[in-house]
């Protein structure tokens, strides 16, 4: 009844969240806080609980807690990421052991540190949701072609030498970035801010993760890459004629 309820409401809104967090007291401040904004909130207090009813409830973004009861937050990633490319972000708190490299690859879109700030959060939410949501302008290729490399903006498929490779939503991002300006250094700064919506505080170390992650996945050598390239200093290079053999 209360799942029919929730479903319901939302349908009165444009954006949806669904918070799958365990601290009653957090979570009543979260949905209190977005609620305000403007946003619908679904709270579930448990990992199995959400498992089973996010596909239902269809919110446009999930706020995911690391340590949950039934199923924890890495592993509900894990799975809701293999049927869909809803936002998520993982919410942990300082001194929890969370591997930021395990999150992202399996793919969580960002993370937020507990104590969270009322505005951090409603601007990582925003930033996502743009990543996700917006569509290539009229003019934009959909495709792109580098020797044995194809992408597909409109299906986010990578082939490359006959070959799918699975890619998580940022990693594909990331990668399509790169290549739409292939031949082209592409700052650290320019790549953060098209990821998170933000400007690069000197410190984050995703977009790091990131390149690593996509560099592995995409069979180049992590330790003198030839196709996507580290110009120290400057930014990353996607280089034009290296997917020319596998």
């Amino acid at each position: 009844m209360v799942l029919t309820e929730q479903r319901n409401n939302a349908e009165m809104t444009t954006t949806s969240v669904l918070l799958v967090e365990d601290d009653v007291s957090l979570a009543g401040w979260i949905r209190d806080f977005l609620q305000s904004k403007g946003l619908q909130v679904f709270h579930l207090a448990r990992g199995d609980q959400a498992l089973a009813q996010w596909s239902e409830l269809k919110p446009d973004v999930i706020l995911l807690d690391l340590m949950l009861p039934g199923v924890n937050g890495l592993e509900l990633c894990k799975q809701i990421r293999q049927c869909s490319d809803i936002p998520i972000l993982m919410l942990t708190a300082q001194g929890e052991e969370f591997d930021e490299v395990l999150g992202l690859e399996l793919g969580a879109n960002d993370y937020l540190i507990k104590p969270i700030r009322p505005r951090v959060l409603l601007a990582r939410i925003n930033a996502v949701l743009r990543q996700n949501q917006t569509p290539p302008a009229a003019n934009e290729t959909n495709q792109l072609q580098f020797g044995l490399l194809n992408l597909s903006l409109r299906s986010h498929r990578v082939r490359f030498n006959g070959s799918d490779i699975p890619l998580t939503s940022n990693e594909f991002q990331l990668l399509w970035l790169l290549a739409s300006r292939a031949g082209q250094i592409v700052s650290r700064q320019d790549v953060f801010l098209a990821m998170t919506g933000r400007e690069y505080d000197g410190l984050d170390r995703r977009v790091d993760m990131m390149i690593s992650s996509l560099r592995r996945k995409m069979q180049d050598d992590a330790t003198a890459p030839v196709r996507i390239k580290t110009v120290w200093g400057k930014g990353y290079l996607f280089v034009t004629d290296a997917w020319n053999t596998p």
